[in-house]
């Protein structure tokens, strides 16, 4: 019998909704079959959507009281419970609040505007158990998907200066990649300390806390990485090679005390620049073992009709790989605005997220471009880890693409999008050099942790992960309990330090 969705209405409706719950949740209490899971699993889904978060995690909460739950079973139920609470924090904000935060920042707003605004869908928002609720983000998204406003807004940035560094540094990596014929040229050397600080009240005293920090992993433009002393003993180190690299510790909480874990390194970057001729690429072998993870559908890439259709928009009848995957590239430039994100865990599939929002952060940026150039037989993959560049740093995403007989190099959409969209200041030739040179190319400020995302840590968590798509931030745990991000804290410092041999 196929259930129905359950109906936000009236008297009766609600009455029968309740009867629902109870009926799956004793279906779920006599049952700890796979049927009994998803239908569960499917209907908190639906409730989450309609808003009845209360009821959800009801349904969900009497579901675990099955012992008989298969553990993998009584995993992917917590996740959806603890799900609904992460959802909640990205929402914090009622409407009165999100008024108050708006008349900081914009110039003579007026509360009849801000209803337009509301009427208009300016801002994220999650109707919750009757109340709706907007995104933290809002005011600095706001500015970001109507730049026009900037010219109200009460603290304005100046972005002349750094418009202009980037666009320096294009050109001289340029430069000197034509100068040196190759594609890895200008190597810096780096010295960088991350610290992750647990709360005081994360974790009870003498309790072991687990946490595993992001650092650089090997590669062609990334290398002589070196770890330097650190505050406590570094109880794993993962492979050089490694498609998400960690350092990982254990230490113990104390009363009234935050728990900091710190990792120091260093490590020398390359810019990259790959002087590609179009009419030379050529299709790959799409069986190749190496290449074929890289075409495939996966979590969060995932060939919908919707991204099908857009696909044909976009490529239509174009066959070399090379003008594919730049097509991809430019649209989105184009198409997309920069968001700031709510939580990757609580997507259900972020390419189709970003695609049918028309905005998102680096991340998913990345992964609908990565979507579409799979989705034509380029092979596409995630990289990840930290953009440090002077007066620039964060955490960030972006891609790698495959072209042959070049291999594999680096495409980061986000700066695509960033030069045509919000590097007001440069004129559209410079606008256009700079997006052009993230097709295939990459500054040397780049902290590389991550060649793949949704990748497992090592060791392996015994709880659920923070992130299960990136991992940029620390993840940490204490005994069979998973610490989010509003428990702990994180930090990056970095500097450049002279490298030996280098003017």
């Amino acid at each position: 019998m196929r259930l129905q969705p359950l109906l936000r209405a009236g008297t009766f409706e609600a009455a029968m909704r309740k009867t629902f719950i109870a009926a799956a949740c004793a279906c779920v209490l006599a049952s700890s079959t796979c049927i009994a899971k998803q239908v569960v699993e499917g209907e908190a889904s639906l409730l989450e959507l309609q808003g009845e978060f209360k009821q959800a995690a009801s349904l969900l909460t009497t579901a675990l009281q099955d012992k008989s739950l298969p553990s993998p079973e009584r995993r992917k139920l917590e996740f959806e419970l603890d799900r609904l609470d992460r959802i909640k924090q990205d929402f914090p904000l009622a409407k009165e609040a999100l008024f108050a935060d708006l008349k900081e920042s914009v110039r003579n707003l007026t509360s009849e505007e801000y209803e337009q605004w509301l009427k208009e869908s300016r801002f994220d928002y999650r109707d919750i158990d009757g109340t709706r609720l907007f995104m933290g983000d809002s005011v600095r998204n706001l500015y970001m998907r109507y730049p026009e406003l900037n010219a109200r807004r009460l603290h304005p940035k100046d972005t002349a200066p750094l418009d202009k560094a980037r666009l320096a540094s294009v050109l001289a990596i340029k430069q000197a990649a034509s100068a040196a014929k190759t594609p890895y040229v200008l190597p810096k050397r780096f010295e960088v300390t991350m610290t992750v600080t647990a709360k005081a009240d994360a974790a009870p005293a003498g309790e072991t806390i687990r946490a595993w920090i992001p650092i650089p992993r090997q590669y062609p433009f990334q290398s002589d990485i070196k770890l330097l002393p650190t505050s406590s003993p570094v109880t794993h180190l993962d492979d050089l090679q490694g498609p998400i690299r960690s350092a990982y510790f254990e230490q113990a909480a104390q009363a009234g005390k935050p728990t900091q874990f710190k990792v120091e390194y260093e490590y020398t970057a390359e810019a990259v620049r790959f002087d590609i001729h179009p009419s030379d690429v050529r299709p790959c072998d799409l069986n190749d073992p190496a290449l074929k993870e890289a075409t495939a559908e996966g979590p969060h890439v995932v060939f919908t009709p919707e991204l099908r259709k857009l696909s044909q928009q976009i490529v239509g009848d174009e066959t070399n790989p090379y003008w594919k995957a730049k097509k991809c590239y430019d649209w989105i430039a184009d198409h997309i605005k920069y968001s700031y994100a709510i939580e990757y865990s609580t997507i259900r599939n972020i390419s189709d997220y970003c695609r049918s929002k028309g905005y998102g952060d680096c991340g998913q940026e990345a992964l609908l471009f990565i979507s579409l150039c799979r989705l034509n037989g380029v092979p596409a993959r995630w990289q990840s880890g930290w953009n440090t560049f002077p007066g620039d740093k964060s955490n960030h995403d972006w891609s790698e693409i495959y072209l042959a007989p070049y291999g594999w190099m680096p495409v980061d959409p986000y700066m695509g999008i960033w030069a045509m969209r919000y590097a007001t200041t440069l004129k559209p030739e410079q606008k256009r050099e700079v997006r052009d040179f993230y097709f295939g190319g990459l500054d040397q400020y780049r902290m590389i942790a991550n060649s793949d995302h949704s990748q497992a840590l090592n060791p392996p968590k015994r709880t659920m992960r923070s992130d299960d798509v990136d991992f940029q931030r620390g993840e940490m745990e204490c005994g069979d309990k998973n610490l989010y991000f509003n428990q702990f804290s994180y930090s990056l410092t970095m500097k450049e330090l002279k490298l030996s041999g280098v003017e």
